[in-house]
């Protein structure tokens, strides 16, 4: 036996699968989009390049290192790496979004913040043997190369 629903079911119903809709039409529409390849062939995500992230060396400023300081200097030269690496795939990720500030805010910012860090635990780890490096942190800022 089916029982009638009253009329603001049927409207609630007709809405929610309206927009149950649009959503998928959008979802389909946006994966078509983002697998499309453009007329050269080559994958129409690549064709704006978002820029990368260029940081000065770090390596080259640091006087002798104590060899009871390499292993962990090294770790956190490497760890300097994979943050810049991290905030590349950042941009690439969050390409077009936000407004004229976003990189800024959002990726260079945040990597400044990691890398005076890791290169004050550089200068500590060389300090504890040796005279502690001096100013450092000027090499902590990056860019974006367009």
């Amino acid at each position: 036996m089916s029982r009638a629903l009253p009329k603001y079911h049927k409207r609630r119903l007709v809405i929610g699968g309206a927009a149950a809709l649009a959503l998928s039409g959008a979802v389909v529409a946006g994966s078509a989009l983002a697998g499309e390849s453009s007329s050269d062939g080559s994958d129409a995500r690549t064709q704006a390049s978002p820029g990368t992230v260029s940081c000065p060396a770090v390596a080259p400023a640091l006087p002798g290192v104590p060899a009871s300081a390499r292993a962990e200097v090294d770790r956190d030269l490497a760890l300097l790496d994979t943050q810049i690496g991290e905030a590349n795939q950042r941009l690439i990720d969050t390409a077009g979004q936000g407004g004229p500030d976003f990189v800024q805010n959002a990726v260079l910012g945040p990597l400044e913040d990691k890398r005076v860090a890791t290169i004050n635990r550089i200068a500590t780890a060389v300090g504890r043997t040796a005279d502690r490096p001096q100013g450092l942190e000027s090499l902590a800022p990056c860019s974006l190369d367009e």
